[in-house]
């Protein structure tokens, strides 16, 4: 099961029932046999995917890393194709609307899965934003409360090599098929392998849990189980990491490609199509979509020209840029001023959502550093979700390194963006709806969640969170930063773009820091189509809310938009459509007889 991309079939869909999760009709036995066949499918996904599992708060399968042999991977897409026949079995015409789209929406994921098998991107397992490199990191997701906790975490360290050696067998696999990241960014990651090579195992990412015990664990289990770690991580964990580092840096790496783009992979052009379809939920080609970034690139340029028109600059956009970056006035000098800074932010935030939001979440969230040793080679924030259980709060991520490379006038949209009435809120919120089945709860569309977290940086000027000129222009460059994405993604893997002719094209039209810019280009070269999702999705949902307000007219109220458009959970941009249109429907609707019984008095 995939997180966070699929794409849909049209479907019917009635906003009176499907506005806000329903729940299922238990006394109809067609409705009984598809909620048992998606309990059965999250039950494999989870046990297939542990880490998963144990980061939404299933302890069940804690003390196991995933199995990624290639025999395990050939299960899961013969489970696939069975699933796929099972699901076709269950009598659509006979469920709810609310059932016929849980339906519609796992059977085009399955369908997905099954069409994009053919491309092996399995055998793509690490790359310089995350892989087995950093598997250290889960333990900040994890729980550790109980001895079993502890048990389950060593049995995870001692089971920890074989993890390994199925990592390279992929690799060697993909090597052998030309199925590589380009070595650009490949580069980066013996450094990060270098980095847990340490030379003390309690300096390992994954002692940390051994370094505070709960009162309830006794004190001779405390002993017996930090003895077992570290032996696990000096006898297992740290010659796993130099048998990889060897194979990645003398055989992996030189096979690397030269280029950046992703057709240099068989059946890369065929493939490219695919996850920008599968990112965007539309049938949307590449050139379409370099050619709306260009549209829009044109667009926020004449608006950052009324900003520097506002503040009085005398000179061209590009010497605005270098004002902007180099300027002190504009960054913090430590990466505990800016982490401070990001926190009393995020609190600024939440007394000026009820302007615009009817429906708050209740799980809260916290602002914590990305992890030292994989900040310099990541992006500026990103967002962890909460735990299923209500166990963990979401995590906003933020970046300290290098401090100075890091504006404060951009602070404010990406707060806005990552954490609410961004990602947060939206999942949330998805999290704490009523009756709707898991694959939907707790996974997603990019293109609606990415959509949503851009879409939500626009809000701040209606909140009035923009209280200067220049963060207003941090949301623009916001902005273009993610219309950029569209030209320089589709430039690499579709138009064989080279990787600085991407840099300078987004140095050319944002302000972002040059560091910032490289690790942007780096990453869309690493994730090909998903830096696609955000702004088609963004745009998706205020062509939405314009027509809303132009067909409503004064009984428009944003904030029964925002229900309208969060209350589902994510889905598709076409069944967001359609759960728009049907409630300008319902709004027009009751105005007309509103005004007739008016005319009639």
């Amino acid at each position: 099961m995939r997180i966070l991309s699929a794409i849909l079939l049209p479907l019917s869909l009635l906003v009176a029932t499907s506005l806000q999760a329903q729940p299922a009709a238990t006394s109809n036995p067609t409705a009984k046999a598809l909620h048992a066949f998606f309990d059965a499918e999250w039950e494999y996904a989870m046990e297939r995917n542990p880490t998963w599992a144990s980061a939404l708060g299933d302890r069940r399968w804690n003390d196991r890393w995933k199995d990624e042999s290639l025999e395990a991977i050939r299960k899961d897409e013969e489970h696939a194709r069975d699933a796929l026949q099972r699901l076709a079995k269950i009598d659509r015409a006979k469920l709810s609307v609310a059932d016929q789209l849980n339906y519609d929406l796992f059977k085009k994921e399955l369908e997905e899965d099954i069409a994009g098998q053919r491309f092996r991107q399995y055998l793509l397992p690490i790359n310089q934003r995350g892989g087995v490199q950093t598997s250290d990191e889960l333990a900040e997701r994890l729980r550790f409360q109980t001895l079993k906790d502890y048990e389950d975490w060593v049995a995870r360290l001692r089971s920890f090599p074989l993890l390994v050696d199925q990592n390279i067998a992929l690799m060697q696999e993909g090597a052998k098929a030309k199925i590589m990241w380009p070595r650009i960014v490949l580069e980066r990651v013996p450094g990060q392998i270098e980095k847990q090579l340490v030379s003390n195992p309690e300096e390992s990412g994954f002692f940390k849990p051994f370094q505070n015990f709960p009162d309830a664990i006794p004190a001779a289990d405390r002993e017996r189980l930090t003895t077992a770690a570290r032996e696990a991580i000096s006898t297992g964990i740290l010659p796993a990491y130099e048998k990889l580092k060897n194979y990645f840096t003398t055989e992996y790496l030189p096979a690397a490609f030269p280029e950046v783009g992703i057709w240099q992979m068989p059946d890369g052009g065929d493939l490219y199509s695919y996850l920008a379809e599968s990112y965007t939920t539309t049938k949307m080609t590449p050139q379409e979509i370099h050619d709306k970034g260009l549209s829009e690139v044109a667009r926020i340029r004449a608006e950052m020209q009324k900003i520097m028109d506002q503040v009085a600059f005398k000179g061209t956009l590009q010497e605005f840029f270098t004002f902007l970056r180099t300027d002190p006035q504009f960054y913090y000098k430590t990466g505990e001023e800016l982490l401070n800074a990001y926190r009393a932010m995020s609190k600024d935030i939440d007394p000026h959502l009820v302007k615009v939001f009817k429906t708050m979440p209740r799980m809260p969230y916290g602002v914590i550093p990305i992890p030292d040793n994989i900040a310099p080679d990541t992006t500026t924030a990103y967002y962890n979700q909460p735990a299923a259980d209500g166990s963990r709060a979401g995590m906003y991520y933020v970046n300290l390194y290098k401090p100075e490379t890091r504006p404060k006038y951009e602070m404010m949209a990406l707060s806005l963006h990552e954490a609410v009435p961004g990602h947060h809120f939206q999942i949330a919120l998805a999290q704490e709806l009523g009756e709707i089945p898991k694959f939907r709860r707790y996974g997603g569309y990019t293109a609606y969640i990415e959509g949503w977290g851009l879409y939500a940086e626009s809000l701040g000027e209606e909140m009035g969170l923009y209280t200067d000129p220049y963060s207003k222009f941090g949301q623009l460059t916001y902005e273009m930063w993610r219309a950029v994405r569209l030209v320089v993604d589709t430039g690499m893997h579709q138009m064989k773009w080279d990787r600085q002719k991407a840099i300078d094209f987004f140095m050319d039209n944002a302000a972002k820091s040059e560091n910032d810019i490289v690790n942007e280009i780096d990453r869309y070269i690493s994730n090909p189509g998903q830096a696609l999702a955000y702004k088609i999705g963004e745009l998706k949902i205020k062509e939405l809310r314009a027509r809303a307000q132009q067909e409503i007219g004064d009984g428009f109220d944003i904030r029964e938009f925002h229900d309208v458009v969060l209350l589902s959970g994510a889905v598709p941009l076409d069944v967001l459509e359609r759960n728009v249109m049907a409630w300008i429907g319902t709004k027009t609707g009751a105005t007309a007889k509103k005004r007739v019984a008016e005319a009639k008095q």
